[in-house]
This record gives C-alpha cells, structure tokens and sequence, in this order.
C-alpha cells in the first residue's frame, strides 16, 4: 500500500506536469495538516516554484486546482494566503485505506533498502553486570532495528561486546586473589564485578599490581592456556546472565561479535594505514593527523607498547563488514560521550576509500542528580533491579483492580506493563535529551505511558470480545462511514502512521513512534466517547467496530516498533 503522501504528490506532479512542462520544478512535498479547518494535507508548491514558473504564487495555485487531474484520493483543494495548497480526502478513499490497514503492507519505493543495514548497540562490558546505564543503548538500538525491518530494510542487529582489554588482566588478577568461590557458584557474574571493583581499591594502595595486570592481559594476548581458559569463562557466564536479561526485555541480535573477534584483523590494518600514508609513526606510537580544517583531534590507532585501541578495533569491524556483507548502512549507538571517537574513525575509514554510510546515533547519558553511574564506585542500578521493580509496581495495581485473576495471569500482565512502563520512559522523550533517573518518574504507568496505550488496546480488545458475544462479528469488508469528525478525525490520524514511521527511523528517533501513538490513543478515546459502538444501527455499528480494530492493529505495530508488547486483557 503506497501512502496517502505518495498518491497526492503522484496527483499534483501529474496536474503540473501538463501545465508547466518546460519547468524544471522544486519537487512536491506534501505536509499533514496542522488543523483540521485546513484540511488534511497542506503542499507550499506554488510558493516554492512561483520564481521558476514566472508568477504570482496564489495565480499558480489557482491554475492547479481548476486544472487538476481527475482521482478518487482529492474531494476539494481550498487555497489559503499567498498560494497555499489546503487538501481534502474523500471520505469513501479514506474508508478504502482504512480497510487496507494491517491487510496490506505498506510500500516505501522510494527507499533503497537493497542490501544490509548493521546497527551496533547495547555494548556491554564482559564481567559486568547491565546497569541501568546500558539502557538506553539497548533499547534505541532495539527500536531502530525494528523500524528499519518494518520499512523493508534487511537489519542486521549485532552485540559489540567489551570482550578484550585492560580489564581482563585485572579481572584475572582479582580471580586468583580475592574471588569467593561459593559466592561465584551462585552469582558468577556479580562475583566477578565485586573481584573487579577489589582490584581498584587494592591498586590505589598497591600500584604495583597495574602492571602485574598488564603482565596477564599480555600473557592472555600471546595465548597463554590458563589466561585464555579464564578469559573464555568470563565472556560465558557473562553472556548468559546478559542472555536473561535480554529475554525479559524482548530483545535480540544477530550476532554477538566483540572486540576481540575483530583481534587478528588489527595488524592488517595499521599496515594498510601506513602503507597509504594515513597513519605515522610519532613517539613510538602510530597515529592519524587529520586536515586542520576537519578539527578533529589525532587518533592513535596502535600504542607504544603495540596494543591497539578501539579506534583500531572499529576500523577493523568496518573493514570485516564490507567484505562479508551486502553493507547498505552501518549504525552505531552510543552515548555522546563517543561523538569525538566516532567523528576519527569515521573519517579514517574515508580516507581508507571505504565508500559506505555510516552513522553515529548518540544520546544523552542516564545520571543521578549528582553523578554518573559508576561500576567502579559501586553506585549503580543494576537492570534487573530496575525491572523487577517494575513488575512489582504493576503486580501491585494488577492485584488491586483484577484481584480474580490467577497469580501466573498477574505475574505475566506485570511483566510486560513493568517493562513496557521502563522502556517507554525512554523511548517517549528526545534521545538526545540527558535523563535524570527518578524512580517515579520512569516507572509511572498514568498520563504520557506505555500502561495508557496497552489499556488503550485492551480497551479495544474487550470491545470486540463484547461485540462477538452480541453476535455482531468483525466484518472487514463493511463500507465505513463517517457521521460524527471525531471518527473522521481518528481515522486520517491512523494513515499517518507509516509516514511517522519512515521519519523516525530517517532520524532515528524513536519519541516520533511514542508521540503518534499518544495522540492515536487521545483520539480513540474522544471517538469512543462521542462515538457509541454497540448500541447504534448494524451499518453504523459494523463500520466503527472495524476503525476501532483498525486502531486495535496500528497500537499494537506502533508498540512492537518500540519492542512493547500488548495485552488482549488487563
């Protein structure tokens, strides 16, 4: 199914094809209407291209709308001001598309979706636990991957795990000296953190122990058995504990590649960067010099002592991705912290002549009031806290208002209001926007939140239970009609839906998904108070029943693009 957008502009290139033939025009873009008075799409063409065409802008706009195409999309063009172009459906197309909705895919031809779009995200650290301070990483990627998938794109999600570095030699280290072998029986992975966070203290008292690390992070890098056995046992345990976490959060990948796979690629590339002059030798160690004019602060790609840095490691990964994919685009999310990093590798993989797209997603850090997270100060919120306390806020209110259901219904709508409540926290506001974590505030299920658009679906959910239960059965073929605007209103607002789509992924803002499905539930709710459903004539009935599951369909995608499921009771 084309959008609504595409079939207008289809018409008025049509329309100004034959009346301007000679011209090369500006392209025609096509707006949603920001009041319903103006009707329900706006184009500025006339005003765009009154210089090109030689004329006054409203003269112009007179001339396309006596002379426009004939269609079944446009019931009336009004002009308004100085030229603009005020659209109107015909209410019988406006049905037909309805109708289509959750029937038909959604076409977006004008995307070049041939190839695979990489998206690198969550990232965590082998050896510690996911804090709070991963989620967001976790769940825009999700949500980015999801709606690249729904545009047509084939996605590849990868894991670029923290599986290599300084770290492990101070892990190892901690492993022989301090670790808790019951403790690491129950919990391996918090064993191994609290083991971590030991070290740091005993190091500031016993500085020589930075470079009994270095000396086993060495030994791991030539492949010392014992070292290599412990290093392999970390990531496991560590993947497992994340594994579970995952799963409760509905996310997945494809590939979980970290930095040490890239590990035997790094040579080959410092190598190429000397050999075309990118990379020079300065104080032993190699390094990038950009351009003055790029402003961009030398990168060293392989130290002194010949270990190489993440610099080098994400050069490599693009270098393995063009040789073993199909790369359409590479996406990468972070926090800003990175924007200079990434801002050095990009460049250096330009240099290098690697012709591909790459982008760099950030977004503002999660923080305290007053600080950072830190796994090394120990003043973190692990994630599984964080969920768990959101199962227990929506087990609370579960209980409270459906006290009859069975403890395995409760536990599993807590779950999935829980989660759906943390994420949409997030999801909801601008990525790059820092975010000050209160409790209250990311687990509040009233207002602008996930809980308020599964009810929403629930809500529609009960409403054709009850419908069946009357005999009157869904009927997708029934013409729908619009009697009151709130209907109508509703149902212009749900074919915007892939257009909202198609611009937050381009932006890859996932709040652009939150906020349409925030106004799709307000609208809903005003067309079902105004709007009764199973009391009214079989023709009116059956034609709101449908644009109610219509509406059903589009909560439901809308949520799975931000990886939130829905619940058919709650």
């Amino acid at each position: 199914m084309i959008t609504i957008e595409k079939q207008i502009e289809k018409i008025l290139f049509d329309t100004v094809k034959n009346l301007y033939v000679d011209k090369d025009l500006k392209p025609i873009e096509i707006t949603v209407a920001t009041n319903e008075k103006f009707g329900d799409f706006q184009s500025n063409f006339a005003m765009m291209n009154s210089k090109i065409i030689g004329g006054n802008p409203r003269a112009i706009a007179e001339n396309v709308v006596n002379n426009l195409v004939e269609n079944e999309v446009i019931d009336k063009i009004e002009i308004a001001g100085p030229g603009f172009l005020n659209i109107f459906l015909k209410n019988t197309f406006l049905g037909e598309i309805i109708k289509k909705i959750s029937q038909e895919k959604y076409e977006f031809n004008e995307l070049d979706t041939k190839g695979d779009v990489i998206i690198d995200y969550s990232s965590p650290n082998i050896a510690k636990r996911m804090h709070i301070g991963h989620l967001r990483s976790t769940i825009i990627g999700d949500s980015i991957k999801r709606m690249y998938k729904f545009l047509g794109y084939n996605v590849v999600g990868d894991n670029h795990i923290g599986d290599w570095g300084t770290q492990f030699g101070k892990l190892i280290i901690g492993y022989r000296n301090w670790l808790n072998q019951e403790a690491y029986k129950e919990n391996a992975i918090e064993e191994l953190e609290r083991v971590y966070v030991e070290f740091t203290k005993q190091s500031e008292e016993h500085p020589e122990l930075e470079d009994q690390a270095r000396e086993e992070l060495k030994k791991l890098q030539d492949g010392d058995e014992e070292n290599y056995r412990l290093w392999q046992e970390f990531i496991k345990v560590s993947l497992d504990e994340y594994g579970k976490l995952y799963s409760r959060m509905g996310i997945t990948f494809d590939t979980y590649y970290g930095e040490s796979f890239y590990h035997n690629l790094m040579p080959g590339v410092v190598k190429e960067l000397e050999e075309k002059g990118i990379a020079v030798e300065d104080q032993g160690a190699k390094v990038v010099f950009f351009p003055e004019e790029d402003k961009i602060n030398p990168c060293i790609i392989q130290k002194r002592d010949g270990a190489f840095l993440y610099a080098t490691s994400d050069i490599a990964t693009v270098k393995y991705r063009l040789e073993n994919y199909d790369v359409n685009k590479l996406i990468y999310v972070t926090d800003e912290r990175q924007q200079d990093h990434f801002r050095q590798f990009f460049k250096i993989t330009d240099m290098l002549g690697w012709n591909v797209e790459k982008q760099h997603v950030w977004f503002g850090i999660m923080r305290f009031s007053d600080g950072v997270f830190s796994t090394r100060k120990g003043n973190v919120i692990r994630l599984e806290e964080l969920l768990d306390e959101g199962k227990r806020r929506a087990y609370e209110i579960v209980n409270e208002k459906n006290s009859e259901l069975s403890e395995e219904e409760k536990n599993n709508i807590a779950e999935i209001v829980g989660a759906g409540a943390i994420k949409y926290a997030d999801l909801s506001q601008n990525r790059q926007t820092a975010v000050i974590f209160e409790w209250d505030k990311i687990l509040s299920f009233e207002g602008n939140t996930a809980p308020y658009l599964q009810y929403s679906y629930a809500r529609i959910k009960s409403i054709l239970r009850r419908a069946e239960e009357q005999n009157k059965v869904l009927n997708k073929e029934i013409k729908i009609e619009f009697q009151d605007k709130a209907e109508r209103g509703l149902a212009h607002h749900l074919t915007q839906f892939p257009s909202v789509v198609l611009k937050a992924a381009e932006s890859c803002r996932p709040n652009l998904v939150a906020d349409y499905l925030f106004e799709l539930s307000k609208k809903f709710n005003s067309f079902y108070n105004s709007c009764p459903i199973l009391n009214q004539e079989d023709n009116v009935l059956y034609s709101r029943l449908l644009l109610a599951e219509r509406t059903a369909s589009v909560l439901k995608e809308g949520l799975n693009l931000l990886g939130i499921n829905t619940l058919e009771r709650m």
